[in-house]
Order: C-alpha cells, then structure tokens, then sequence
C-alpha cells in the first residue's frame, strides 16, 4: 500500500471530526452521529484506494451504513485492501460534551481485520514496553505486576483505565487491592487502548470489557508502534453466546492477539480527536474555520505522526 494512503485517511477523519464536532453537548447523538457518517462518506469517495470494508456500523439513524462487505474507494481496479472505521467513536461521548470521542480509519492489506461487529471482548493493552506480558486469561494482579516488572517500576505506580460500568465491579476491587491507580472512563477505551503506546498520556494498561470493534481498531493502532493486546470474545447481550461459538468454530473461550485481530501487513492507521481525550485534543472551532488534532501510524515504518491542522471553511476540501 503507498505510504501516502496514511495521510489521506487523515483527511478523512478530519472530515468527520468537523462535522460531528458542531453537535458536541447539544443531546442528540443521533444527528450527531449522521453528520460524522455523512463527512466520512463523501470523503472516502475521494481516496485513491479500492476498500472492503470488514470492520463497521449501521448509523444510529439507520439511513447510513458500512457494512461488512460495502466496496469504497474510488479506484476500480488494484489490489482490494481492509477497512475498520468508526465515523464516531463515542457517540454519546460527543452529545454529552464528554471526553474521548474520536474519529478512526485503519487499512491492511486484504481479509486481515477480524468481523465480530456487534461483539464485545474482555480486553488487556499495553504499549510497547509491556509487550508479551499479558495474557487475558491470567488473573489481573498477575497481569499488573508482569507489566509493572516489564516497566521497570511498582504496581502501585501503574494506572489502569477501565471503563466505568456495572460489570467491572469485580475488576475495578482487584485493582484498587492490587495498589495500581484507576483512571475511570464514561466511555472511549478505544482512546484509552492508544493511550498505553504514547509515554506521556498516563495510562499503562486497558482492562475490561468492550466492544470488538473498538478492540480492532486500537490493535490496529498498537500494532503500528509494537504494543500488545490480547483479547477474549465476551457474551453481554442475548444472542451474544450462538455468534461467538459461530466466530470461533465452537471454541467460546478462544483469545486472540494483535496478530488474531488485525493479522499481518503494512497496517495503517489514523484518528481525530472530536472531544478532548487521553491522547488527542478536540476540534477548536475560531472565526472562519477550526483547529483539529489527529494522529496517523503505519507499521512498516513505526512512525507516529500527530497533526495539528488549521481549517479555513471558506476554502472548502474537494474530495
């Protein structure tokens, strides 16, 4: 894949950010939502590539979709490439006002991604100095002193990101008597799974239960930069047991690594922040235009490149 595919998909983040930014903290995720879906289209359209996409949503409105299959692209011919995307990570996160809403657009080469939309995984990520020292079915103060050893520091120094829910009761006592510190999130694990590969965020390891996309999406990310996930599919709404048994050939406490997640290839990988976050800044909208924060990361290079871009709405992009 041309290494100029990274910079393009920047665009297209960029596109859904702005748009999905104008709805922040005004209560309705649903034209929320649309408007991301809209801008991310209309700018995929303009991207020299031929895509399939393997990882993606129905909008909350259901006049929009990319589903699992939908060719995008403006290229007939070539080789056929993978697509994860989420217009809006976060949706609630972004009709609220709240932190870690993202835009995100991940490439490999073609049928790498795993297809569990829909699906959630009970997660673990590291960034790349705790890498090989996880393992989903390990107990979590095992976890947390393989990584604190891995890191060079105490348990009690670590501070683990966790989504704030019902279900994470359990987790969230074992690592409050573990001694590591908790970052709670209302929502975005996505933001707080990249979070863990750059040093200067404050978050060392995600644990928890979240949506599989959200898990493929971060692998994509953590893979570029040689961070670690390792994830387990996780049965939390009715049905949920029958398409895991589907996804795995029967095996429902099967794991998968970054490799199981998003396979091999020149994966790349970009994201706009929409709302502050653990990682990017949110859309700034000023007179005439705004200001937006993405980060792009390609595998073959290991490159980590954050993108301060300045918007004139009177010059408007042509997709």
């Amino acid at each position: 894949m041309d290494r100029n595919l990274a910079l393009e998909l920047a665009r297209v983040t960029e596109a859904a950010a702005l748009s999905a930014a104008r709805w922040m903290g005004k209560g309705d995720a649903i034209q929320t939502d649309a408007a991301a879906f809209e801008a991310m289209r209309k700018a995929l359209q303009g991207v020299q590539m031929r895509a399939c996409v393997s990882v993606g949503r129905a909008a909350l409105s259901g006049d929009d979709a990319f589903t699992d299959g939908m060719e995008i692209g403006n290229e007939t011919e070539g080789s056929l490439v993978d697509l994860a995307l989420d217009p809006l990570e976060c949706i609630d996160s972004v009709a609220t006002g709240r932190a870690n809403a993202m835009s995100v657009v991940a490439v490999n080469s073609e049928n790498s991604f795993l297809r569990a939309g829909g699906l959630y995984m009970d997660k673990i990520a590291v960034g790349p100095d705790a890498a090989g020292k996880i393992n989903v079915n390990a107990s979590t103060l095992e976890n947390l002193v393989n990584v604190a050893s891995a890191k060079r520091c105490y348990v009690e120094d670590l501070t683990v990101a966790i989504l704030e829910r019902e279900r994470h009761a359990s987790l969230i006592r074992q690592v409050r008597e573990a001694g590591a510190r908790i970052h709670l999130i209302p929502d975005g694990d996505l933001a707080s799974a990249v979070a863990t590969a750059i040093g200067d965020s404050g978050v060392d390891i995600l644990m928890g239960i979240g949506s599989a996309q959200a898990a493929v999406l971060a692998a994509a990310a953590l893979s570029c930069v040689g961070g670690d996930m390792h994830c387990r599919l996780a049965a939390v709404n009715p049905g949920d047991e029958e398409r895991i048994e589907a996804i795995t050939g029967g095996d429902v406490l099967k794991t998968y690594d970054i490799g199981g997640l998003v396979g091999d290839g020149s994966v790349m990988f970009a994201a706009t922040g929409i709302t502050e976050g653990d990682v990017l800044k949110g859309v700034h909208f000023r007179k005439g235009g705004a200001t937006t924060h993405s980060v792009v990361m390609r595998r073959r290079s290991g490159t980590i490149r954050f993108i301060h871009a300045t918007h004139f709405f009177e010059r408007k992009p042509r997709y």
